[in-house]
């Protein structure tokens, strides 16, 4: 790459990104107030939101519960280990606790959400944009961001609670397995130290987060979607990209909303 070609490429793509993030916040808006507004004047498309919750559920409650087994299984076997070695069997609750509902559930959540649902939204949306049925809505006078995406993003903020309860759920029942039955640790300990350490709070949280996850997913999904042009390659770089950038966008998000949690909300024996 010649210094010319360098230049041109460290100028334009700070602007390039820019414009992105503006299209992004002008979309983020557009939902908000679509969905705001027609909830008010109760036009909510429900069948059609029930239709994209089910289809969503489909591919993302099963593998929900197949990820959330290792999840707690790994948590209870690496801190069980340690704990064996300095005689604190009793606090394995407490790690299942802080590990499962604090950042394992949200975690597993947002990237099932940017794995599976990101690529089924930016795939429908970009197959429709390259076969312009996007531009065809506009000429007749209806807006796809309301028609098309609205219903995805509630379907997406409904289901995302739901799959993080399912993954708190089998993890720490993965990991009260795995401590009762190889690190011979008591039930009611195990109970005991998970009550102890793990508060109302940080499952909140750990909703919250999956609920931000989850817009997130369907704001990245929907844009690329609706941009996607050149073809089916063009659907396809759409789809790598919702999830590539789903993904950073949840890791970066977790790191700030963990953050937030422990200014405000310290970690502290119940």
């Amino acid at each position: 790459m010649s210094f010319g070609s360098a230049g041109k490429y460290l100028k334009d793509k700070p602007v390039r990104s820019l414009e992105t993030l503006g299209r992004s916040a002008e979309l983020a808006a557009n939902i908000l107030r679509h969905t705001v507004s027609d909830t008010i004047a109760l036009r909510l498309p429900v069948e059609e939101v029930a239709t994209q919750m089910w289809k969503l559920l489909k591919v993302t409650a099963l593998p929900a519960l197949l990820m959330a087994v290792p999840i707690g299984a790994e948590v209870s076997v690496q801190v069980g280990g340690i704990m064996n070695q300095v005689g604190a069997n009793s606090l394995a609750g407490a790690a299942s606790g802080l590990g499962v509902v604090g950042q394992g559930a949200p975690m597993a959540a947002g990237l099932l959400m940017s794995g599976a649902a990101a690529s089924a939204i930016a795939s429908d949306l970009g197959a429709r944009a390259i076969r312009e049925e996007i531009e065809a809505i506009r000429v007749m006078g209806i807006d796809p961001v309301q028609r098309l995406v609205v219903p995805r993003f509630i379907a997406m903020i409904a289901i995302a609670p739901m799959l993080c309860i399912v993954i708190v759920a089998a993890g720490v029942a993965a990991g009260l397995v795995i401590s009762a039955n190889v690190n011979d640790v008591v039930p009611g300990s195990f109970w005991q130290s998970f009550g102890s350490f793990a508060t109302p709070t940080d499952l909140a949280f750990s909703v919250l987060k999956s609920v931000i996850f989850a817009a997130l997913v369907v704001l990245i999904a929907s844009l690329r979607g609706l941009e996607a042009k050149g073809g089916p390659k063009g659907v396809a770089n759409a789809v790598n990209a919702s999830v590539v950038l789903s993904v950073f966008c949840i890791f970066m998000t977790n790191l700030v909303v963990s953050q937030v949690q422990m200014m405000f909300f310290p970690a502290r024996l119940a």
